[in-house]
């Protein structure tokens, strides 16, 4: 992944990246990697994290998110065998098919549950000990843009929703400690788990790209790029916040009822 000289660096600087062996947070890793960070790589596919891990020159780890010994005892080997956590990214996620809530099954919905939202809170909770000792720690947690609106996705909507939420509620706490908490809310990203929705028709990538101002779908490097803002130096008096990285799809909704956005010209 290419890089510019001009963008803020991590060099020396440990990152933890979960679900980082694959879509955004492949991409998150890759970028902090390129940029000069200790990436830890963290996935409940061995095999792909390490395969990522080894391309970068990181580290790789086998962990299951919604087991909270698991994660409490990865965070506590990171620190002590990688060194001291500088910055988190939480990308560990898992998607639905956009069910009628009559015909979702509830172990699918406790799943989602489970990893989007619990994963999260533990894995922030885990990873902030170090950072609290240290009074010093950037995070960023990977909510959607599916948290502010309205979808038929009943179980990972409102899970990300409480992502959003728990952002600036976890901003709040540990802002005096010296750590910064942020979310990006990305929009429709063409990651391997939408491309696996498309391809069982359950997504229709023309529909995707017209609900954008810009007419396309984001790609996980848009949302890396964010992500490295955040957690660099250059967002230094930023916490709180969930930025949407969503090619206009929140500005796009409201143009329906004049006929859509306007087309390309000039």
């Amino acid at each position: 992944m290419s890089d510019t000289g001009s963008a803020a660096r991590f060099d020396g600087r440990v990152a933890v990246v979960t679900g980082g062996a694959s879509g955004i947070g492949e991409a998150c890793a890759r970028l902090l990697a390129a940029r000069g960070a200790r990436v830890v790589v963290a996935d409940r596919n061995r095999d792909a994290a390490d395969r990522v891990a080894a391309e970068l020159g990181g580290h790789a780890f086998n962990v299951d998110v919604r087991d909270a010994d698991a994660i409490t005892a990865f965070a506590a080997q990171v620190e002590a065998d990688v060194g001291p956590v500088a910055a988190l990214v939480t990308s560990a996620g898992i998607v639905q098919a956009p069910l009628p809530p009559e015909e979702l099954p509830l172990a699918l919905y406790d799943d989602v549950v489970a990893i989007n939202l619990r994963g999260t809170y533990l894995t922030l909770v885990a990873f902030a000990k170090g950072m609290l000792r240290r009074r010093a720690g950037a995070m960023v947690t990977i909510s959607s843009v599916t948290a502010e609106r309205s979808v038929p996705l009943h179980a990972y909507a409102p899970t990300k929703a409480a992502v959003s939420n728990l952002t600036m509620g976890l901003a709040g706490e540990w802002g005096r400690s010296g750590i910064r908490v942020n979310s990006v809310e990305p929009g429709y990203t063409l990651t391997p788990a939408l491309q696996h929705q498309i391809d069982l028709g359950h997504r229709e990538p023309a529909l995707l790209e017209a609900n954008s101002t810009l007419g396309r779908m984001v790609l996980p490097q848009d949302v890396a790029n964010a992500v490295a803002f955040l957690l660099s130096d250059e967002a230094a008096a930023i916490t709180g916040v969930n930025l949407p990285v969503d090619a206009g799809f929140f500005c796009a909704g409201s143009w329906a009822p004049y006929g859509g956005v306007r087309p390309a010209r000039g």
